[in-house]
C-alpha cells in the first residue's frame, strides 16, 4: 500500500545527496560546456543539456545569479589549479609576457562565461573572484619594481586594475569582432610593456 511517501524521499539520505551531487555535477559541466561556447544561453539550455528538468535545476540554483555564481567559481577553480603550475622565475617583466600568452586560453575560454554572466552578477563580486590571480600578479608585479623591471611612480592597485580592465576590453573587443584572438594577446602584452615599464 502507498504510504504517501515519494520514491526519493524513500532512498537513504546518503543516496539523495548523491543523487543531488551528481545533478550539480552534470549542471555545472553542461553549463560551463555552453556558457563558454556563446553568448546569450538560456537556463533552460542549460537544464536539456545536462539532461534534467528545470525544476530540478532550480532546485539546486533558485536563480539565474545563483547557477552564475556556481558556474564562474567552476571556472575560477580550473583557471586558479593552472596557474599554480605556472613557472613565474626569471625576470619579471619577461616573465609577466609570457604567463599572459600562455594563459591567453583560459582568459578567451571565459570570454563568452562573462558574457553571459555580465547582467546577472556585479562588477565589484566579479572583481573579487578575480583577487587571488591578481595576487599572483600582484607579486610578480612587486617582484619586477624592487628589480628595476617595472615603474614605481604608480600605484600598485593602480598596475593591477589596468591590467584586469585591458584583458577584459581585449575579450571585449574580440566578441565586437575588431580583434582575433590570435591578435589579442600580442597586442595586451604591448600595452602592458608600454605602461609597465620604466
Amino acid at each position: 500500500m502507498a504510504d504517501g511517501t515519494t520514491a526519493s524521499a524513500r532512498r537513504p539520505s546518503g543516496q539523495r545527496r548523491a543523487d543531488a551531487q551528481r545533478n550539480i555535477d552534470k549542471i555545472l559541466d553542461a553549463g560551463l560546456r555552453l556558457y563558454s561556447s556563446r553568448p546569450g544561453v538560456s537556463v533552460a539550455e542549460v537544464a536539456e543539456a545536462a539532461g534534467i528538468g528545470r525544476v530540478t535545476l532550480y532546485g539546486h540554483f533558485p536563480s539565474r545569479t545563483e547557477l552564475a555564481k556556481a558556474l564562474m567559481d567552476r571556472a575560477f577553480e580550473e583557471t586558479e589549479a593552472a596557474w599554480r603550475d605556472v613557472d613565474t622565475t626569471g625576470p619579471a617583466g619577461d616573465t609577466l609576457e609570457r604567463v599572459l600568452r600562455e594563459q591567453w586560453h583560459l582568459m578567451e575560454r571565459n570570454r563568452n562565461l562573462r558574457d553571459n554572466i555580465i547582467g546577472d552578477v556585479s562588477p565589484q563580486w566579479l572583481r573579487a573572484r578575480h583577487d587571488p590571480i591578481l595576487k599572483r600578479i600582484e607579486d610578480l608585479i612587486t617582484r619586477g619594481q624592487d628589480d628595476g623591471a617595472f615603474r614605481t611612480d604608480l600605484p600598485l592597485s593602480w598596475m593591477l586594475t589596468a591590467l584586469y580592465s585591458l584583458v577584459h576590453a581585449a575579450a571585449d573587443e574580440i566578441t565586437a569582432g575588431r580583434l582575433t584572438t590570435e591578435q589579442a594577446p600580442e597586442i595586451l602584452v604591448a600595452s602592458l610593456r608600454s605602461l609597465y615599464r620604466p
